[in-house]
């Protein structure tokens, strides 16, 4: 995700971007993190410190990096891997189905990333949906493009569905 989006960013849509990542052990399903930095202008620091959007699709991501979100920010969570989010929080909540939707929907788990990629992006617009679909069809394996592009739009539909 975090690479995608930022190709997205800076190739795409012209924009200054950095990513970092740690990736370890625990890549699928827990906690692995990727800090995107995305900038108008010149980026002076290429690490989060306070992070505008935290994305968690796992109750441990949450809980280790939610201290991160800085008042007022936004938070996205997968609603049905993510049990417990703290009360009084000063943020913006988005509960997404994405495991759901990328299971039962479109019968295949390993693109839940995409569809929490959607709804980040139909959240925050930080990047174009053109640009986002770009990147993707650019980053994914060659014949998983449609597929990938599929729970993109999936994604940024379940967010036009709360906004209304």
């Amino acid at each position: 995700m975090g690479i995608i989006l930022a190709r997205a960013a800076c190739i795409h849509d012209g924009k200054s971007a950095t990513q970092t990542q740690s990736y370890g052990p625990e890549a699928r399903g827990g906690a692995a993190r990727s800090e995107i930095v995305i900038s108008d202008g010149p980026i002076d620091y290429p690490k989060v410190e306070r992070a505008d959007v935290l994305v968690a699709m796992s109750q441990e991501a949450l809980d280790r990096h939610l201290g991160t979100l800085k008042d007022g920010g936004t938070l996205l969570v997968d609603e049905d891997l993510v049990k417990k989010v703290p009360d009084g929080g000063s943020f913006s909540l988005y509960r997404i189905p994405s495991m759901r939707v990328a299971a039962e929907e479109l019968e295949h788990r390993i693109v839940a990333n995409m569809v929490m990629l959607g709804a980040l992006v139909g959240v925050t617009s930080v990047v174009s949906e053109e640009a986002l679909k770009e990147a993707v069809k650019e980053s994914v394996p060659r014949g998983t493009e449609e597929l990938n592009v599929k729970a993109l739009d999936r994604g940024l539909g379940l967010v036009r569905e709360v906004a209304k």
